[in-house]
């Protein structure tokens, strides 16, 4: 595929997600139809169906796309298996793709998703190496409450504040 289409798509594929998340503020997925969305994207349906089976397929696209950029973001602690705790990028990140993580958050992915690389051998040595899992289940649950709310009041507070709570709450561990 050449140049000229390859910009197409990406074009077409960014119309898509953009139509997909206006509509997903206003109704539920279930309610969203290929139909629609290509009418608000200003595209027809071959040219979703070129890129997508169904709408839960879009959706699927978001969550990988953002879950991707993630690991993209922490790899080279993932392969050093390193944990710097270092959140200020993560709350950039959602700061400049709050659209993004609002849409991953109402379409319930956090519920499925799992930390890749938690720091266990720490977790081990403040925890006296019991109960890690839950340890592990109620930072998860809390980082996800506090992203939700922040995004819930439009990412006010800067990531810089949002690192002083997670601090905060964990006492030097975040």
């Amino acid at each position: 595929m050449n140049t000229q289409n390859n910009s197409r798509r990406r074009s077409s594929v960014e119309r898509m997600e953009n139509a997909f998340m206006a509509l997903l503020e206003k109704e539920e997925l279930e309610d969203i139809t290929v139909s629609r969305l290509c009418k608000e994207a200003g595209l027809n349906r071959t040219t979703f169906y070129a890129v997508y089976e169904g709408i839960w397929d879009l959706a699927d696209s978001i969550r990988r796309k953002l879950e991707d950029n993630l690991d993209v973001m922490y790899l080279s602690e993932i392969e050093k298996g390193y944990n710097g705790n270092d959140y200020l990028k993560l709350f950039r990140h959602i700061k400049d793709n709050q659209k993004f993580y609002a849409t991953y958050f109402r379409l319930g992915f956090d519920e499925h998703y799992r930390i890749k690389k938690y720091d266990v051998d720490r977790a081990k040595a403040e925890f006296d190496d019991r109960f890690v899992e839950y340890h592990m289940e109620f930072f998860r649950s809390g980082i996800t409450a506090i992203i939700k709310m922040w995004l819930a009041g439009g990412c006010n507070e800067s990531p810089e504040d949002m690192c002083e709570v997670l601090r905060a709450e964990y006492g030097g561990r975040g």
